[in-house]
């Protein structure tokens, strides 16, 4: 028998009707007002309180659109009688049919269309991530900084009163037998020239080489607008400034050659001849092929076309990525600051000490100013009009006119035709596993200039065939000047820079570095 509790022990037990019996009632409960909070407090709960509920009502009408959005797909695009339904419904049908088995593995509630097409999705995102975390652990060197050391370069007056600084190497002028003048690439400076050129190399031949800064790198004045017709007027200025009284041979290296192609073109009576090694062209030129761009633009990685893309069209964005690359002050890998893909004989040689410590001083020497502006103009001109083609530089009659009275007068006239276009030679080494410059751009360059000698390389990449190959080196000498016959004889066979005794590349100075902030 239970027992039970009396009613006087309990009033409130005693109910009838929901009218409580000998209690008097009690007066309604007032709300209890919270404790007053610090004012930052309150703000501080009642602003995530609406984050929250702000993200959660996001998701919860992303999820409502997107039920929407297949609602209509199934009404309108899913349909037996759509066209994606027509064409590509059988060949789907088959694949789910060889793919039946691994419903099995699947839960009994779960619709095997719907849960494979998830499955299959965030596999390919895990893959992708742990692809690129891969990458980025093998590859990636620990953070260094550029230094850059103290300006002490010789400079030149132009006559619209900017700088332009150079550097000499070789003979001097006077027991010179034959000059070279080389612009630099993207990214570079007037260090590069000829990467590890043995100076007694340059004295067996002859040669003075003289590199210079184009203008905002290294240690030149910007241009306020500059062209490629401003960049070969500052090359026939430095040649005159330096005593370079006879004709020129001009060197053009990958980016580079883009200003050695203008000196071509608009000082071609200052220009003995032209040597190339994996020359640069427009890669929107339109005078290419169809079957010449895709060739080009295949070799590419992603970001390499994208940054073009930015080049050609938004320019204004480029800056940004400047800025968090080489203007960072942050050391990378060449690959990684230009987007670059690389074969594997390249990717090995950048991997070399030697290559590291070129890359190193150059980069800092050529970001000394730490001014974005030369940067994006040298973009620029890579993607944009030259203000001529490469066609011009053929050789051929010049038209004196047009017209039946002046193919008359041509043909009895006893006056010889005058030539136009660049009249001296030019070589070009391309390199076969060149990822940076890729072959077909030689190809359109020999097709619109058939004049043009093309010496391939096989087994060579982008950097291989030019970067501290003193074999490699003495192979173009001997082309472009035959058997080396040392300087013109003279009383002074001082040496603008000489070897050390084990004849080491001289490329690079020796002065202390200096940290500097960009």
């Amino acid at each position: 028998m239970s027992q039970t509790t009396p009613w006087r022990d309990d009033p409130t037990s005693f109910v009838t009707d929901g009218v409580r019996i000998g209690v008097a009632a009690a007066p309604p409960a007032m709300p209890t007002v919270p404790p007053a909070v610090p004012y930052g407090g309150g703000v501080d709960r009642n602003w995530k309180f609406h984050a929250v509920e702000f993200w959660r009502g996001f998701a919860e009408m992303s999820v409502e659109f997107g039920k929407g959005v297949r609602d209509v797909m199934k009404q309108s695009v899913m349909r037996d009688d759509s066209f994606l339904v027509k064409n590509f419904g059988p060949p789907v049908r088959k694949v789910r049919k060889e793919l039946k088995f691994l419903n099995e593995y699947l839960p009994e509630d779960r619709d095997p269309v719907h849960s494979w097409s998830v499955i299959f999705v965030v596999l390919f995102f895990v893959i992708a991530a742990l692809y690129v975390n891969t990458e980025c652990d093998a590859t990636s060197p620990l953070v260094k900084k550029l230094y850059i050391q103290p300006a002490n370069a010789t400079r030149i007056l132009l006559p619209d009163g900017r700088h332009l600084a150079y550097q000499e190497q070789g003979v001097p002028a006077a027991s010179s037998r034959f000059s070279i003048i080389a612009p630099h690439s993207f990214l570079s400076s007037r260090l590069a020239g000829i990467p590890g050129i043995k100076i007694s190399l340059l004295q067996e031949f002859g040669v003075r080489l003289i590199t210079y800064d184009l203008p905002g790198f290294g240690e030149s004045d910007p241009h306020p607008n500059r062209d490629l017709k401003s960049s070969a007027d500052d090359v026939l200025y430095l040649s005159y400034a330096v005593g370079v009284t006879d004709k020129f041979w001009v060197l053009g290296y990958s980016g580079g050659s883009l200003h050695a192609w203008a000196t071509l073109r608009y000082i071609p009576d200052r220009v003995a001849g032209a040597f190339m090694v994996s020359p640069m062209i427009n890669p929107y030129e339109p005078s290419m092929s169809k079957e010449e761009k895709k060739r080009t633009w295949s070799r590419w990685t992603l970001q390499k076309k994208f940054m073009y893309f930015l080049a050609r069209r938004f320019p204004r964005f480029l800056p940004y990525f400047y800025h968090h690359g080489f203007l960072s002050g942050s050391v990378g890998q060449i690959n990684k600051w230009l987007s670059l893909s690389l074969g594997k004989r390249d990717r090995d040689f950048i991997e070399d000490e030697r290559f590291a410590e070129f890359w190193l001083r150059d980069v800092a020497e050529s970001v000394r100013q730490g001014n974005v502006k030369p940067f994006v103009e040298e973009a620029v001109l890579q993607v944009s009009s030259w203000g001529f083609r490469l066609s011009e530089l053929k050789v051929q009659k010049k038209r004196k006119g047009r017209g039946i009275i002046f193919w008359i007068t041509s043909k009895y006239s006893r006056v010889e035709e005058e030539l136009i276009g660049f009249l001296g030679p030019i070589h070009i080494w391309q390199g076969m596993e060149d990822r940076v410059v890729p072959p077909s751009m030689t190809d359109f360059t020999q097709r619109v200039l058939p004049g043009v000698m093309v010496h391939k390389l096989l087994n060579h990449g982008h950097f291989t065939y030019f970067y501290f190959c003193n074999e490699c080196h003495r192979q173009i000498f001997t082309t472009l000047f035959g058997n080396p016959q040392g300087p013109v004889a003279n009383n002074d066979h001082t040496l603008i820079e000489r070897d050390n005794e084990d004849t080491e590349d001289v490329t690079l100075g020796d002065s202390p570095q200096v940290e500097t902030d960009l």
